[in-house]
């Protein structure tokens, strides 16, 4: 049985789109299933309040879900775009699928943080029910941002013609372009969720204090997400960079490790700044008075954290523009 170009480029684009629903829905499930969880609780020691609660768990949920409605568009554009028979447009199709796939994953789990903690914060502060939506909205928003990364990414991989391009390293940097950004996504996602998770309790606890509280929430959310801008830098760098063709293993080796390195190295930055941010948003709420010392040991704490996202991203450049 023989095969050409054609079938394989259309093998591949049904296996990305998998990948890229399949992980993509990770993400979401867990986090509206905790949003749900939350609110199961919230009314059942509130029972009155089951009509807010509801609401607030749906809100959440459908922007928990948003994440995944990523990965289907971009599933279902690998599925339906016709793709040309060029061999370069095999790592096309798979970058776009795990890039979408992964980078959906943090950005649902986190997104439902938030909405599970607005519920029981409304249980207990019913009067608080419309600032808690509103913080609610906002940090799940900002918990999207990693997934949006993805999906611009995701788009630019399919959309862009890559066939005057030599196929090595040029297949290699455009994996890596995928990996990239798809892992580096995740810890960025759930970190902002743990901040935002801690604001609306912060809110449901001193509704009073509800500016500072969420002010503080931005400011520790946009630290947390940094490294995965790390990781969409990179991406653009390998995909638009033309690299000369080689008949050498090393070269695409280190296009294609430089987008791991870049991914995987962002995860923990992203979930341990996420961690801090969490510490300081909640006792700012507790302890009005203390805002000044515990920004300035959020502030400290995250940026050493983020050191270990640094070195991820000098490895990655080292390895496209030294080797």
């Amino acid at each position: 049985m023989t095969f050409d170009i054609q079938t394989w480029v259309n093998a591949a684009s049904f296996a990305a789109a998998g990948i890229a629903i399949g992980f993509g829905a990770i993400g979401a499930a867990v986090g509206e299933g905790y949003a749900a969880s939350q609110a199961a609780l919230a009314i059942g020691s509130r029972p009155e309040q089951s009509g807010d609660i509801l609401k607030l768990m749906l809100v959440g949920q459908a922007v928990a879900e948003s994440a995944s409605i990523f990965a289907l568009v971009v599933a279902m554009l690998l599925l339906f775009t016709d793709q040309a028979p060029h061999t370069i447009n095999i790592a096309v199709s798979l970058s776009a699928g795990i890039c979408i796939g992964f980078g959906a994953m943090g950005s649902g789990i986190g997104s439902g943080f938030p909405a599970g903690a607005a519920c029981v914060g409304t249980a207990r502060q019913p009067a608080a029910s419309g600032r808690l939506m509103t913080n609610m909205l906002v940090g799940s928003a900002v918990c999207q941002t990693p997934a949006i990364f993805s999906l611009v990414i995701a788009f630019i991989l399919i959309f862009t013609d890559f066939s005057d391009r030599a196929l090595s390293p040029t297949w290699a940097a455009i994996l890596g372009a995928g990996i990239s950004t798809g892992l580096s996504a995740i810890g960025p996602g759930i970190g902002g969720g743990l901040v935002a998770k801690a604001s609306c309790e912060g809110v449901a606890r001193h509704p009073a204090n509800a500016a500072p509280v969420t002010n503080l929430m931005l400011l520790a959310q946009a630290v947390t997400q940094t490294t995965a801008i790390y990781g969409l830098l990179i991406s653009f760098i390998l995909i638009f960079r033309v690299f000369p063709e080689t008949e050498t293993i090393s070269r695409p080796m280190a296009l294609l490790s430089s987008g791991i390195c870049m991914g995987l190295g962002a995860f923990g930055p992203g979930v341990g700044e996420g961690f801090a941010g969490m510490a300081a948003v909640d006792w700012l709420s507790r302890n009005i008075k203390a805002a000044g010392e515990l920004t300035r040991t959020m502030l400290v704490g995250q940026a050493v954290a983020e050191s270990t996202g640094i070195y991820s991203l000098v490895i990655a450049l080292i390895m496209i523009f030294v080797f």
